[in-house]
């Protein structure tokens, strides 16, 4: 975002001369713009998020394309897993109301903003996948997450305001990058119905290998591409 849009998002929040003031402060110090304003604009919805959680991007419109699509042949209940504030349940409760939506995550905080973005859905505090009630299991069509997949030895390539303000297990999967990755798809496996599929976000140098571990576990993978060059989705198709 460039700085005149900083500039107009901070006045359109700020409530006075002072908080605006604050609010610049701020800004100049590091801290992410929509921290401050505890507002993030997503696919066109104004989602709330809160003080050290991690700010939905803009890369992430692909998974919130491909999961539309994905519902949209499918029924069943819709799971946003590592959900944070929901970005992905909020589009699929936009685009698609009649849909039944869970929104899984290990931190109560953040889910509390989920709750406030995604009216309705199923909040389910847990570990991934362990998170969705038994009774639903078998019946999820299709599951969608933005894991954290950055390497942990490449935390130096991201900006610092995500460094210093976003809560480290939001960002980081291991070695690889794919550590929940692999996780969620090992657990998919026995909560995905028939006909159902798994979509992850990932860095498109890790498809690859995401892409054998979903066909090691009995998935029928592909990939789609960002236009960006650097985003990718992993689909793992479960067949019929």
């Amino acid at each position: 975002m460039f700085a005149d849009d900083e500039a107009r998002v901070l006045r359109r929040w700020a409530s006075d001369a002072a908080q605006l003031a604050a609010w610049v402060r701020r800004r100049t110090g590091g801290e992410p713009l929509e921290h401050i304003v505890g507002r993030v604009e997503f696919a066109g919805l104004d989602l709330r998020v809160g003080p050290g959680e991690f700010v939905p991007r803009q890369r992430s419109l692909l998974l919130a394309d491909v999961a539309t699509d994905l519902v949209a042949g499918r029924r069943g209940v819709f799971v946003e897993a590592c959900c944070g504030v929901a970005p992905i349940g909020a589009v699929i409760a936009d685009r698609r109301p009649e849909v039944w939506i869970v929104l899984t995550d290990s931190d109560a905080a953040v889910l509390e903003h989920a709750r406030r973005n995604v009216v309705g859905a199923a909040v389910c505090r847990g570990e991934l996948l362990d998170a969705v009630p038994i009774r639903m299991r078998r019946s999820v069509a299709v599951i969608a997450a933005v894991a954290p997949y950055v390497p942990d030895d490449q935390a130096g390539l991201l900006p610092a305001e995500a460094v210093e303000h976003e809560r480290p297990h939001a960002l980081f999967g291991g070695w690889d990058g794919l550590d929940v990755i692999r996780r969620l798809l090992v657990e998919a496996v026995d909560v995905v119905a028939p006909n159902g599929a798994v979509a992850l976000e990932m860095h498109r140098s890790q498809a690859d290998a995401a892409a054998r571990i979903a066909e090691g576990v009995g998935f029928s993978p592909s990939v789609v591409l960002g236009d960006d060059g650097q985003t990718a989705v992993l689909v793992a198709a479960t067949s019929a």
